[in-house]
């Protein structure tokens, strides 16, 4: 794509204040919202109807500007509690309908506001359905969405920053959104991660099982879905070495969800992988950590070729035949054929038969490619927690 010559540009329309322009030359107007300014990134859709700040904050989607299908994108507004990072890590949104005022007695701010403050790009009015099909078709690709008030831009520059982009692939971006130092989780209270009025409580008292969570880009509630099960959580840097982890004497390992593409990551992570596999300590590992699991194991991992990105991927779990319902954020794949001999898949995609979990059978390691802990999405598959905190105590 990087090589495609430039196409007629379609004439900018009266009122419009946005533009995506991919990097063969397709030009979109819109109308701007949020930050004002230029992101250059993969543009990606996503399917899920609710949860688009968990989204926008979601690490695993840094490098990315994300497509909702879904058009009524910020009618619930935003507010502090519906995060899963600090700050979005999205590059900006592209919504089909223009962002109305909040109608939701949680929230705090509008969405725009809320995307402004924290230097995020929005574009409405674009046709996210023709979108969303020219990416099924011809994969995810580079793009620059831009948003400024007085409506001038400069198409030509934009094209050409949407062709320099080098792509997710070869990209190692968990070092960038990774913890610089480590710490104690201490949010969620077990058996109650949140309740209205009161959010999110301290972790319980008592004796738990240790573990050290290496963040390669997590999301907030993966931790608290491990205190809810009954640990105690140390959080690591992505780039955290063996000696660091076993400094902390953990009863277990985590390996967190992350962007970026895993075999460049596991430049640092997989040796380190690989000595936490010879401990004999459990292991558990979430999309990105499934991933780094895999090459630490021996397997490849490749680009896909959309992604997947939603909150409702059906998943066959392989030992009784149940379906798993899901969300999903990836655009890369653990490679199936490639699992050694010591590695027993555990899940696969009921959209396109792509691995969906792995489960090593000579030490207690397993990982999923999906997101078990939701938020957003359904809840089908939280019992993978319960199951990792169990084997540690």
């Amino acid at each position: 794509m990087a090589d495609a010559k430039p196409i007629a540009m379609p004439a900018k329309p009266d009122g419009a204040t946005g533009v995506l322009v991919l990097a063969n030359g397709e030009v979109a107007w819109g109308r701007g919202f949020g930050a004002e300014g230029a992101a250059v990134g993969e543009v990606c859709f996503h399917t899920a109807m609710t949860g688009y700040q968990e989204i926008m904050t979601d690490p695993s989607f840094a490098g990315q500007i994300i497509t909702f299908t879904f058009p009524h994108i910020g009618n619930v507004g935003a507010n502090p509690d519906d995060i899963e990072a600090d700050a979005p890590h999205a590059l900006g949104m592209i919504v089909r309908q223009d962002v109305t005022e909040p109608s939701n007695f949680r929230a705090v701010e509008r969405l725009d506001g809320w995307m402004k403050r924290h230097a995020r790009i929005g574009l409405s009015g674009i046709d996210t359905r023709a979108l969303t099909r020219r990416i099924r078709a011809g994969g995810a690709p580079n793009g620059v969405v831009a948003h400024s008030a007085s409506g001038e831009f400069d198409l030509d520059a934009l094209l050409e920053m949407a062709r320099a982009w080098p792509g997710l692939e070869g990209m190692d971006l968990a070092k960038t959104v990774s913890t610089e130092t480590h710490y104690a989780w201490g949010e969620a209270r077990e058996g109650d991660v949140w309740r209205l009025g009161f959010g999110y409580g301290a972790a319980g008292e008592g004796e738990r099982p240790h573990v050290v969570a290496i963040d390669y880009g997590s999301k907030h509630n993966i931790f608290r879905n491990l205190v809810k099960a009954g640990a105690k959580v140390t959080v690591l840097p992505a780039q955290a070495t063996f000696e660091d982890v076993m400094a902390q004497n953990p009863d277990g390992i985590f390996l967190s969800n992350g962007p970026g593409d895993p075999a460049a990551t596991g430049d640092y992570a997989v040796p380190v992988i690989r000595q936490l596999l010879d401990t004999g300590k459990p292991l558990f590992g979430i999309c990105l950590g499934h991933q780094l699991l895999g090459l630490a194991v021996g397997a490849t991992t490749t680009k896909m070729f959309q992604g997947h990105r939603g909150a409702n991927h059906p998943v066959k779990r392989l030992s009784d035949g149940a379906v798993e319902i899901t969300s999903m954020n990836h655009g890369f794949a653990v490679e199936r054929e490639s699992l050694p001999a010591n590695v027993r898949e555990t899940h696969v995609s009921l959209f396109d038969g792509s691995n969906a979990g792995l489960e090593l059978t000579d030490r207690p390691a397993f990982s999923v490619q999906y997101h078990p802990e939701a938020s957003p999405g359904p809840q089908d598959s939280l019992y993978l927690f319960e199951k990792f905190v169990g084997a540690l105590r």
